[in-house]
């Protein structure tokens, strides 16, 4: 297991462990992401059995106890299984989620309680700005959301357009058909009307850098990709919406 911290936009780092033996044979990646900034944001914990490593990492950025934020997409052990264990080493941190995943899970699962934040709120973490968005049920699970750092232009994706195997820190080229592929393996994505609109919504922050959870990250036009990656969700929703109606 190897574990490396890349910088993939100004004082933002991509923590990215590979697992081969995870979604064989092409191995997975999981992400982690600091937002060096006055309050330091970590986005996604990890499971863990990787906060060892994890925390060594991004503590050659940010001395682990300097965090101040702690957020992740949804409630799932990828994204918050190491949570209260970075509660424990960050004796100032936060869990900031949105209000439906602090009232479904988190005002219990975190050890100190988690700050709750509306759709479309700011926190302001000194010279970084990151905007909460909620996307529920998009990609998966009631309390979904993403975060938006204003700054950089850069959008923390969680499980959008996840991508199996191992790569660069940062890529320019073409995410969108990667994603499709592990999505007909996978079948993370709840198909519905509302994901479309929700990509679109995302689509219209312009962002420049897409940090994705399961992959490289995306530098580029990042609303194009949203739109695109929108499009053919909405295909596949129409030809089930067919399928079924023929049936």
């Amino acid at each position: 297991m190897d574990t490396r911290i890349d910088e993939i936009a100004e004082g933002i780092y991509r923590v990215s462990t590979y697992l081969p033996d995870v979604a064989p044979p092409a191995g997975f990646t999981f992400n982690q992401f600091l937002i060096d900034a006055d309050e330091p944001l970590l986005y996604h914990c990890g499971q863990r059995a990787l906060f060892g490593a994890v925390s060594a990492a991004a503590a050659r950025v940010v001395p682990v106890k300097r965090l101040r934020w702690i957020a992740f997409g949804h409630v799932e052990a990828d994204e918050c299984g190491s949570m209260n264990a970075w509660l424990a080493a960050a004796p100032d941190a936060e869990v900031a989620h949105g209000v439906l995943g602090c009232e479904l899970s988190l005002n219990d699962m975190a050890d100190r309680p988690p700050r709750g934040l509306e759709d479309g709120e700011v926190l302001d973490l000194g010279g970084m700005r990151v905007r909460h968005l909620d996307t529920p049920h998009v990609p998966h699970n009631w309390e979904s959301r993403v975060l938006f750092e204003e700054i950089t232009g850069t959008l923390f994706c969680g499980d959008l357009f996840t991508q199996v195997g191992d790569g660069p820190p940062v890529v320019t080229g073409d995410i969108v058909a990667p994603a499709l592929a592990a999505e007909d393996g996978f079948m993370a994505t709840g198909l519905t009307p509302a994901v479309g609109p929700t990509l679109r919504r995302l689509a219209g922050l312009a962002p420049v850098t897409l940090a994705l959870m399961h992959g490289p990250s995306y530098r580029g036009d990042g609303a194009a990709a949203l739109r695109d990656l929108a499009d053919h969700y909405d295909q596949r929703l129409r030809a089930a919406l067919t399928e079924g109606a023929t049936q």
